[in-house]
């Protein structure tokens, strides 16, 4: 499947890495279907581009890398929606935003994937405990004389994680981010 993008320009991805999002993501309902684009190997953010709008990508990343005990209660209704059998089938992200010089998460607002249908969910949490912007990084400038040459081409490749990683497996995976827990309410 060809995907026209205004940041990475035409990609092509199978139609299988495509994730369903049936009530689009909060004001943006009208976009429904993205590919989980991954820069490189050892990147911790990735883009969720959109497949019905070449304009619309987020940056996201899994939360449980900068909050290791950051969990995402599921309602059992929530996993019929999402045609969870088990938490583990779920991948959490979260929105990035950069809010001066800082990297900030939506640890309120999670994105919840499931791994195996490829459908998701953005999920409000009613728990107080974690905000729209919780800081994740401190951006921190770089002399324009020290950075490396752009690159010609960017290499982008579209993917959606395997389910067999446990939260704890990201220190020894280190090119695949952790499965965030996910406590079944």
């Amino acid at each position: 499947m060809d995907i026209p993008t205004t940041r990475f320009g035409l990609l092509q991805i199978d139609n299988d890495r495509v994730i369903k999002f049936p009530k689009g993501l909060l004001g943006f309902e009208q976009a429904t279907r993205f590919c989980l684009l991954r820069p490189s190997e050892e990147a911790c953010f990735f883009w969720l581009q959109s497949i019905d709008d070449p304009a619309l990508a987020f940056v996201v990343t899994d939360p449980t890398l900068f909050y290791p005990d950051y969990t995402v209660p599921f309602r059992a209704e929530q996993m019929i929606e999402l045609k969870l059998r088990a938490t583990e089938d779920g991948q959490v992200f979260v929105i990035v935003n950069k809010v001066g010089s800082a990297l900030t998460g939506n640890l309120q607002g999670p994105l919840v994937i499931n791994t195996l249908e490829r459908v998701g969910e953005q999920v409000v949490l009613a728990e107080k405990k974690w905000a729209t912007r919780m800081p994740l990084l401190e951006v921190v400038a770089q002399d324009p004389a020290a950075r490396p040459a752009p690159q010609s081409s960017v290499s982008i490749e579209a993917t959606v994680f395997p389910v067999a990683i446990s939260p704890r497996a990201s220190a020894e995976v280190a090119t695949k981010p952790g499965l965030p827990t996910a406590a079944a309410a």
